[in-house]
């Protein structure tokens, strides 16, 4: 998860209307962000946050009884390397959510090289406010994305659209210790206030309506050799395109100052899997 991540969000839950337009290179401020711009950065990599493949099969064998009938909503779902995983490990259907629309189209292009085109379907929509008939979904999946809302208001506002002993998984920045130094508590709660200990997510899932709750942290590859390494290019030609734009200078030293920090802290913190289902 990143800052200028954590900047889309917020236009996510403010309703803010979107121009997908791409503007002048001549962007001086962050606060005059194009998103199109940080779109066109993150979709040059296959996944826009932390996670794994492995990960997500290992979240996924925790839900049981899917089946051909079951329906996943996948929610935040990017370029979509889970989604593909979830189409490829159930027999269910996938409809899989975000708000951006250069990743539906690159969510789509990926899906018919997977061979799973024909169960996964791609909308277009803000996760503020689904799509969906209330309790019509089978399990609600969110890998690094529910931050976009916050992870109280996701777990709360979600529930109501699963089926009676439906299904939550999300991954979730989270302490990984009681205790940690400055720097990286400073930065985080800052970049994401609710960042909080695994245990006191886990009363905040059992507060929400929630049982048979188990957690996964998800490996430090998942952010090192998954997310922070495929950047390194990503950057450069990046840059490469937009010589003078202050704005793309800034997004590439933000996601470079957010690996440094955690190569240095990721002791403390990381992304966890919370698997619960609907009591």
């Amino acid at each position: 998860m990143n800052n200028d991540n954590i900047n889309m969000a917020n236009a996510n839950n403010n309703n803010t209307n979107v121009d997908n337009t791409t503007h002048d290179e001549n962007v001086s401020s962050i606060h005059e962000f194009d998103f199109s711009l940080i779109c066109e950065y993150f979709s040059s990599i296959s996944r826009q946050g932390p996670g794994s493949d492995e990960s997500t099969q290992r979240a996924l064998s925790m839900i049981h009884d899917l089946g051909a009938d079951s329906v996943i909503a996948d929610l935040g779902c990017g370029c979509g390397s889970q989604t593909i995983q979830l189409a490829l490990h159930t027999q269910a259907k996938v409809k899989a959510l975000d708000l951006f629309p250069l990743f539906i189209d690159k969510l789509m292009v990926r899906c018919r090289k997977a061979g799973v085109s024909d169960r996964v379907e791609a909308i277009e929509g803000d996760m503020c406010n689904l799509p969906f008939e209330k309790a019509s979904l089978d399990v609600i999946w969110s890998e690094g994305a529910i931050y976009n809302i916050g992870f109280k208001r996701g777990i709360t506002e979600w529930r109501e659209y699963l089926k009676p002993d439906g299904w939550l998984a999300v991954s979730e920045a989270s302490w990984l210790t009681d205790s940690r130094p400055s720097e990286i508590e400073d930065f985080w709660n800052e970049a994401y206030p609710e960042i909080d200990t695994i245990a006191n997510k886990v009363q905040q899932l059992h507060d929400a309506g929630y049982r048979d709750i188990r957690t996964l942290v998800l490996p430090t590859e998942c952010w090192t050799d998954n997310f922070y390494q495929p950047q390194k290019e990503a950057q450069r030609l990046f840059l490469e395109r937009y010589p003078n734009n202050k704005t793309a200078a800034e997004l590439v030293a933000n996601q470079r100052r957010e690996a440094e920090l955690y190569s240095r802290y990721s002791d403390y913190y990381g992304y966890v899997f919370y698997v619960a289902r609907r009591s």
